[in-house]
């Protein structure tokens, strides 16, 4: 339903020679194909919409274009083209003064680097969109980063660690309200307790 309507708003957008609307919801459509399952699909959008971003000199949509090709890249199981993306996106990021788009950038870098087995990389990046995420208020994103760094103290096999940061994120989350993060949080504590043998307490 959700590409449906973002095709019309395409087309609508480029019947009104909209360019810079016709760059996002180019954008929104490839994030929707990626929740789809259509990752090559979604990799085509995220391209067209990066080239119409460095056309139009819009910085900080070329950054957030990476971020998203970075994204599609993953799901292809592509994490090495993915971290050449979210450098891509970092840095373009730091150079506009985007700090949050530098905070996705790291956190998005050390979920690909987590993925590829670099468990201590992937903790300094999670770390450091942390910092971030609490300098900007950005409680939603302190949650993601509080559970990211849970799961990798848990790869370490720093259970005591790992569970000390779950229990943050979930306090955190329930404190604003946040009913996604919490549930998203409780799920990666759950499956850390069950790698442990703890089934009770994943239940």
């Amino acid at each position: 339903d959700q590409i449906c309507w973002l095709e019309a708003a395409l087309a609508a957008a480029r019947f009104l020679k909209d360019r810079y609307a016709e760059a996002r919801h180019l954008g929104n459509l490839g994030l929707a194909y990626t929740d789809l399952g259509e990752p090559k699909r979604a990799v085509e959008l995220h391209q067209a919409y990066l080239a119409l971003s460095r056309e139009l000199k819009d910085r900080w949509a070329e950054s957030y274009a990476h971020g998203y090709l970075g994204l599609a890249y993953e799901a292809l199981g592509r994490s090495r083209t993915a971290i050449k993306s979210y450098e891509q996106q970092l840095a373009i990021a730091r150079e506009i003064g985007d700090r949050r788009g530098e905070g996705n950038a790291l956190g998005n870098l050390g979920e690909a680097y987590e993925s590829l087995g670099d468990i201590e990389r992937a903790i300094q990046l999670y770390e450091q969109s942390l910092e971030i995420d609490r300098e900007i208020k950005d409680p939603q994103g302190e949650v993601t980063d509080l559970s990211n760094l849970g799961f990798a103290y848990h790869s370490l096999g720093q259970s005591s660690r790992a569970f000390d940061l779950f229990a943050k994120a979930i306090d955190l989350a329930r404190e604003m309200g946040y009913r996604r993060g919490e549930a998203e949080v409780s799920w990666n504590y759950g499956i850390a307790c069950e790698k442990l043998g703890d089934l009770e307490h994943a239940i």
